[in-house]
C-alpha cells in the first residue's frame, strides 16, 4: 500500500493535469480576443504605407469596424460568461433523504445474501420518488457513496460522487455536466458556436485576400489566416456537438440515457421521462423566458426527482401524475 503523503501527491498532480484542457481552451479564446480586436480591427490600419494604402488590411469602414467589435464583444462576454458558469458550478449530490443513516449501512453490511440486501434498500426506497432500477429490477444503490441513487443519477468515477441528472464528465471543463449546470453547458455550446461563427464570417473577406496576395506581407496577415482556420474548424465541431445536445434537450435524455435507455419496473423505456418539447425544453430552461438567453440558473425542480409520461409507475411508490414535477421550481 502507498503512503498517505504519495496518495496525495499523486491526486495533487491529477487535480492539476485536469486543468490543462480549460487552460489550451483559455489560451486559444485569449489568442482569438488579441488576433480579432487588435490585428483585425485596430492595429492593421496603422500599418498602411504609401505602396499598401489601397489594400485594406482590416475594416476600413469606421462604422462597420464598430458595429463589429460590439457584436464581437457580445458574444465574446456571453460566450466567457456561460464557460465561467459550467466550469464553477458545483454538480449537485442527492439530498441527504436517500443516504443511508448508520442503522441502515451496519444492517446492510451484516448481510451476505444480496436478495436480504435488495429487501433492505426496498425498505428505505419505499418513500423516496424513486422509479428506475437496475436493467435485472434491483433498487439502485451507489456501495462507495452509501445512498439509493435518485432517479437519473450516477456516479462519477473522476470526481468520485453520486451527480444528479448526470450527462457526462467533461474534460474541457474540468467539471461534471448534470442537472445544476447542464444549461449553462448547453449556453456554452451554443455562444461559443455563435462566436466562432460571427469570427468565421467576417474574416472570410480577408482571408480570401490572403490567398489572392490581396493583403501585404505584415504580422496581421498569420493571424488573419489562422483566425479564420481555427473559427471554421471549431464551428464544425461545436455545430455537431450543440446539434446532438438539443436533440437530447427535446428528447429529455442525457447523453448516458441515450447509450442506455432508464430501466423502469415494467423495463427499459427510452421515452420514459419525455414529456413532450415544450415540457422538455423547460426542464432545462425553466419557465421564465428572460432567463432562456442567461447563464443564470433557471430549471425546474431539485434534480432527484423527475416527472415520467408513463401510465403504469411502480407500484410500489407514491404517485406522480404525468408531466407533473412533484419537487417545487428551486
Amino acid at each position: 500500500m502507498a503512503p498517505s503523503g504519495s496518495g496525495s501527491i499523486k491526486r495533487g498532480c491529477q487535480r492539476v493535469l485536469y486543468w490543462i484542457p480549460v487552460l489550451f481552451i483559455s489560451i486559444i479564446v485569449a489568442w482569438s480576443y488579441y488576433a480579432y480586436v487588435v490585428q483585425l480591427c485596430i492595429a492593421s490600419p496603422l500599418q498602411h504605407t504609401e505602396q499598401t494604402i489601397d489594400m485594406v488590411e482590416s475594416i476600413g469602414n469606421i462604422g462597420e469596424k464598430i458595429v463589429c467589435l460590439l457584436a464581437y464583444h457580445l458574444f465574446f462576454t456571453m460566450f466567457a460568461w456561460a464557460y465561467w458558469k459550467t466550469i464553477f458550478t458545483k454538480p449537485m449530490i442527492p439530498l441527504k433523504e436517500f443516504h443511508l443513516s448508520y442503522a441502515d449501512k451496519e444492517l446492510l453490511e451484516r448481510e451476505d445474501r444480496g436478495e436480504t440486501q435488495q429487501e433492505i434498500l426496498r425498505r428505505i426506497a419505499k418513500d423516496l420518488p424513486i422509479y428506475t432500477r437496475t436493467m435485472s429490477g434491483a433498487i439502485r444503490y451507489c456501495d462507495r457513496c452509501q445512498l439509493v441513487k435518485p432517479d437519473r443519477c450516477h456516479h462519477c468515477s473522476v470526481c468520485d460522487k453520486c451527480i444528479l441528472k448526470m450527462d457526462h464528465h467533461c474534460p474541457w471543463v474540468n467539471n461534471c455536466v448534470g442537472f445544476s449546470n447542464y444549461k449553462f453547458f448547453m449556453l456554452f455550446l451554443a455562444y461559443s458556436l455563435l462566436y466562432c461563427l460571427f469570427i468565421a464570417a467576417t474574416d472570410l473577406q480577408y482571408f480570401i485576400k490572403f490567398w489572392t496576395n490581396g493583403l501585404p506581407d505584415t504580422k496581421a496577415k498569420f493571424h488573419i489566416m489562422f483566425l479564420f482556420f481555427a473559427a471554421a474548424m471549431f464551428s464544425v465541431s461545436l455545430s455537431s456537438l450543440f446539434g446532438y445536445h438539443c436533440w437530447l434537450v427535446g428528447k429529455n435524455r442525457s447523453t448516458l440515457e441515450a447509450f442506455r435507455a432508464p430501466a423502469f419496473r415494467h423495463g427499459a423505456d427510452k421515452n420514459g421521462f419525455s414529456l413532450g418539447y415544450s415540457k422538455n425544453f423547460r426542464q432545462v430552461f425553466g419557465d421564465e423566458k428572460k432567463f432562456w438567453l442567461l447563464p443564470i440558473y433557471s430549471s425546474l425542480g431539485d434534480g432527484c426527482a423527475f416527472p415520467t409520461c408513463l401510465v403504469n409507475q411502480d407500484a410500489e411508490q407514491p404517485p406522480t401524475p404525468a408531466g407533473h414535477n412533484p419537487i417545487a421550481k428551486k
